[in-house]
Protein backbone atom coordinates (compact mmCIF):
# COMPACT_ATOMS: atom_id res chain seq x y z
CA UNK A 1 0.00 0.00 0.00
CA UNK A 2 1.81 3.17 -0.97
CA UNK A 3 0.90 5.60 1.58
CA UNK A 4 3.05 8.84 2.63
CA UNK A 5 3.79 8.56 6.48
CA UNK A 6 3.19 12.21 7.72
CA UNK A 7 6.15 12.99 9.64
CA UNK A 8 8.38 11.48 5.84
CA UNK A 9 6.07 13.84 3.36
CA UNK A 10 8.66 16.25 2.69
CA UNK A 11 11.84 14.08 2.30
CA UNK A 12 10.03 11.96 -0.86
CA UNK A 13 8.92 12.82 -4.03
CA UNK A 14 5.15 13.20 -5.09
CA UNK A 15 4.41 9.92 -6.43
CA UNK A 16 3.12 9.81 -9.93
CA UNK A 17 -0.54 9.69 -11.23
CA UNK A 18 -0.81 5.46 -11.32
CA UNK A 19 1.10 5.28 -8.29
CA UNK A 20 -2.22 7.66 -6.41
CA UNK A 21 -4.57 5.23 -8.58
CA UNK A 22 -3.41 2.40 -7.31
CA UNK A 23 -3.08 3.65 -3.46
CA UNK A 24 -6.30 5.27 -3.94
CA UNK A 25 -7.73 1.66 -4.68
CA UNK A 26 -6.04 -0.13 -2.05
CA UNK A 27 -7.46 2.26 0.28
CA UNK A 28 -11.06 2.16 -0.67
CA UNK A 29 -10.69 -1.83 -0.69
CA UNK A 30 -9.33 -1.90 2.48
CA UNK A 31 -12.05 0.29 3.65
CA UNK A 32 -14.93 -1.33 2.11
CA UNK A 33 -13.40 -4.36 3.45
CA UNK A 34 -13.34 -3.17 6.85
CA UNK A 35 -17.39 -1.57 7.16
CA UNK A 36 -18.44 -5.23 5.44
CA UNK A 37 -16.86 -7.69 7.67
CA UNK A 38 -16.54 -5.81 10.86
CA UNK A 39 -20.58 -4.75 10.56
CA UNK A 40 -21.17 -8.38 9.87
CA UNK A 41 -18.68 -9.56 12.92
CA UNK A 42 -20.38 -6.84 15.00
CA UNK A 43 -23.89 -8.24 14.37
CA UNK A 44 -22.61 -11.76 14.82
CA UNK A 45 -20.47 -10.92 17.98
CA UNK A 46 -23.74 -8.44 19.76
CA UNK A 47 -24.42 -11.29 22.39
CA UNK A 48 -21.38 -11.79 23.34
CA UNK A 49 -20.65 -7.97 23.84
CA UNK A 50 -23.68 -8.07 26.17
CA UNK A 51 -22.77 -11.12 28.14
CA UNK A 52 -19.56 -9.99 28.47
CA UNK A 53 -20.26 -6.07 29.70
CA UNK A 54 -22.62 -7.56 32.33
CA UNK A 55 -20.10 -9.77 33.60
CA UNK A 56 -17.77 -7.19 33.88
CA UNK A 57 -20.29 -4.73 35.84
CA UNK A 58 -21.36 -8.26 37.91
CA UNK A 59 -17.63 -9.18 38.89
CA UNK A 60 -15.24 -5.95 38.95
CA UNK A 61 -18.09 -2.93 38.54
CA UNK A 62 -17.38 -0.09 36.53
CA UNK A 63 -16.10 1.10 33.99
CA UNK A 64 -16.79 -1.89 32.00
CA UNK A 65 -14.85 -0.41 29.15
CA UNK A 66 -11.33 0.67 28.85
CA UNK A 67 -10.35 3.44 27.48
CA UNK A 68 -6.72 4.28 26.31
CA UNK A 69 -5.25 6.53 23.73
CA UNK A 70 -2.81 5.07 21.19
CA UNK A 71 -0.50 5.68 18.37
CA UNK A 72 -3.14 5.41 14.98
CA UNK A 73 -2.13 5.67 10.96
CA UNK A 74 -0.13 8.66 10.05
CA UNK A 75 1.26 8.90 14.01
CA UNK A 76 -2.44 10.28 15.16
CA UNK A 77 -3.65 9.36 17.98
CA UNK A 78 -7.28 7.78 18.90
CA UNK A 79 -8.91 6.51 21.78
CA UNK A 80 -8.68 2.15 21.69
CA UNK A 81 -12.03 0.61 23.25
CA UNK A 82 -11.52 -2.65 25.64
CA UNK A 83 -13.09 -4.59 27.71
CA UNK A 84 -11.48 -3.84 31.38
CA UNK A 85 -9.79 -6.57 31.81
CA UNK A 86 -7.50 -5.19 34.92
CA UNK A 87 -8.23 -3.31 38.28
CA UNK A 88 -8.64 0.64 38.20
CA UNK A 89 -5.82 2.97 38.38
CA UNK A 90 -3.60 0.34 38.26
CA UNK A 91 0.77 0.46 38.23
CA UNK A 92 2.16 -0.46 35.18
CA UNK A 93 5.88 0.40 35.14
CA UNK A 94 6.64 -3.46 35.08
CA UNK A 95 5.58 -3.22 32.19
CA UNK A 96 7.09 -0.38 30.81
CA UNK A 97 10.51 -1.75 32.55
CA UNK A 98 9.97 -5.32 30.60
CA UNK A 99 8.96 -3.56 27.10
CA UNK A 100 11.49 -0.25 27.25
CA UNK A 101 14.55 -3.70 27.93
CA UNK A 102 13.15 -5.19 24.76
CA UNK A 103 13.37 -2.50 22.63
CA UNK A 104 16.21 -1.07 23.93
CA UNK A 105 18.31 -3.66 24.88
CA UNK A 106 16.88 -6.93 23.32
CA UNK A 107 15.45 -8.52 26.27
CA UNK A 108 14.41 -11.91 26.56
CA UNK A 109 10.84 -13.72 27.05
CA UNK A 110 8.66 -12.27 30.41
CA UNK A 111 8.10 -15.59 31.23
CA UNK A 112 9.60 -18.63 32.91
CA UNK A 113 7.52 -20.23 29.84
CA UNK A 114 9.41 -18.37 26.73
CA UNK A 115 6.56 -16.29 26.54
CA UNK A 116 7.32 -12.25 26.11
CA UNK A 117 4.28 -10.51 28.42
CA UNK A 118 4.49 -10.44 32.12
CA UNK A 119 4.23 -13.38 34.76
CA UNK A 120 1.64 -13.52 37.22
CA UNK A 121 0.12 -10.19 36.11
CA UNK A 122 -1.24 -8.98 39.21
CA UNK A 123 -2.86 -5.88 37.54
CA UNK A 124 -5.44 -8.17 35.54
CA UNK A 125 -8.91 -9.39 37.24
CA UNK A 126 -9.71 -13.33 37.24
CA UNK A 127 -12.05 -12.77 34.72
CA UNK A 128 -9.95 -10.34 33.10
CA UNK A 129 -8.04 -13.24 32.30
CA UNK A 130 -10.04 -15.63 30.57
CA UNK A 131 -11.02 -12.35 28.73
CA UNK A 132 -7.55 -11.92 27.67
CA UNK A 133 -6.77 -15.06 27.06
CA UNK A 134 -9.61 -15.56 23.92
CA UNK A 135 -9.12 -11.81 22.89
CA UNK A 136 -12.62 -11.15 24.04
CA UNK A 137 -11.24 -8.35 26.29
CA UNK A 138 -10.73 -6.27 22.35
CA UNK A 139 -14.43 -7.05 20.60
CA UNK A 140 -14.97 -3.58 21.70
CA UNK A 141 -12.19 -2.43 19.47
CA UNK A 142 -14.80 -3.24 16.19
CA UNK A 143 -16.50 0.01 17.19
CA UNK A 144 -13.18 1.96 16.53
CA UNK A 145 -13.17 0.00 13.22
CA UNK A 146 -16.48 0.95 12.15
CA UNK A 147 -15.21 4.21 13.13
CA UNK A 148 -12.73 4.50 10.83
CA UNK A 149 -9.39 4.37 13.43
CA UNK A 150 -8.68 0.83 13.04
CA UNK A 151 -8.78 -1.86 10.24
CA UNK A 152 -9.98 -5.65 10.94
CA UNK A 153 -6.08 -6.58 9.71
CA UNK A 154 -3.16 -4.24 10.49
CA UNK A 155 -0.40 -3.88 13.26
CA UNK A 156 -1.58 -3.55 16.79
CA UNK A 157 -2.19 0.11 18.39
CA UNK A 158 0.95 0.92 19.94
CA UNK A 159 1.27 3.42 22.90
CA UNK A 160 3.14 6.68 22.63
CA UNK A 161 6.14 5.65 24.81
CA UNK A 162 6.06 2.86 23.04
CA UNK A 163 6.96 4.18 19.32
CA UNK A 164 8.93 7.11 21.63
CA UNK A 165 11.62 3.86 21.55
CA UNK A 166 11.06 2.61 17.74
CA UNK A 167 13.36 2.34 15.85
CA UNK A 168 13.02 4.71 12.55
CA UNK A 169 12.41 1.80 10.19
CA UNK A 170 10.07 0.50 12.44
CA UNK A 171 7.89 3.64 11.84
CA UNK A 172 6.31 2.58 8.94
CA UNK A 173 4.25 0.09 9.85
CA UNK A 174 2.15 3.45 10.53
CA UNK A 175 1.84 3.53 6.97
CA UNK A 176 -1.51 1.90 7.78
CA UNK A 177 -4.38 1.83 10.02
CA UNK A 178 -4.25 -0.61 13.08
CA UNK A 179 -5.92 -3.41 13.02
CA UNK A 180 -7.48 -6.01 15.32
CA UNK A 181 -5.48 -9.10 13.82
CA UNK A 182 -2.34 -8.87 11.81
CA UNK A 183 0.46 -10.56 10.59
CA UNK A 184 2.44 -11.38 14.48
CA UNK A 185 -1.13 -12.69 15.86
CA UNK A 186 -0.95 -15.55 13.39
CA UNK A 187 2.47 -15.88 13.53
CA UNK A 188 3.17 -16.69 17.31
CA UNK A 189 1.85 -13.96 19.30
CA UNK A 190 3.18 -13.72 22.69
CA UNK A 191 5.92 -16.18 21.93
CA UNK A 192 7.73 -13.25 19.34
CA UNK A 193 9.96 -10.13 21.08
CA UNK A 194 8.47 -6.36 20.57
CA UNK A 195 11.26 -6.43 17.71
CA UNK A 196 10.10 -8.99 15.96
CA UNK A 197 6.51 -8.11 16.00
CA UNK A 198 7.55 -4.84 14.89
CA UNK A 199 9.60 -6.64 11.92
CA UNK A 200 6.15 -8.49 10.94
CA UNK A 201 4.50 -5.17 11.08
CA UNK A 202 6.72 -3.54 8.45
CA UNK A 203 7.45 -6.65 6.16
CA UNK A 204 2.48 -6.87 6.21
CA UNK A 205 2.84 -3.01 4.95
CA UNK A 206 5.45 -3.99 2.37
CA UNK A 207 3.26 -6.94 0.79
CA UNK A 208 0.00 -5.52 1.81
CA UNK A 209 -2.83 -6.78 -0.34
CA UNK A 210 -6.67 -7.44 -0.07
CA UNK A 211 -6.03 -11.28 -0.50
CA UNK A 212 -3.60 -11.68 2.26
CA UNK A 213 -5.82 -9.61 5.12
CA UNK A 214 -8.64 -12.28 3.79
CA UNK A 215 -6.35 -14.91 4.16
CA UNK A 216 -4.81 -13.66 7.56
CA UNK A 217 -8.29 -13.16 9.60
CA UNK A 218 -8.84 -16.75 8.28
CA UNK A 219 -6.16 -18.05 10.65
CA UNK A 220 -6.64 -15.74 13.34
CA UNK A 221 -9.47 -18.02 15.41
CA UNK A 222 -6.58 -20.93 15.40
CA UNK A 223 -4.31 -18.85 16.57
CA UNK A 224 -6.37 -17.15 19.54
CA UNK A 225 -7.71 -20.41 20.24
CA UNK A 226 -3.66 -22.29 20.74
CA UNK A 227 -2.86 -19.43 22.67
CA UNK A 228 -5.33 -19.58 24.68
CA UNK A 229 -5.41 -23.06 25.15
CA UNK A 230 -0.95 -23.20 25.60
Amino acid sequence: MTVIPKWNRTARREPDTASRRVSAWAELSKRAFDLVVGGAVLVVVSPVLAVVALLVLLFHGRPILFRQERVGRHGEPFTMLKFRSMVVNNDDSALREMNTRELTQGGGPGTSDGVYKLESDPRITPLGAVLRRYSLDELPQLFNVMRGDMSIVGPRPSLQWEVDLFEPRFLRRHEVRPGLTGLWQVSGRNELSMREMLALDVEYVDTWSLRGDIALLLRTPKAVFSDGVR
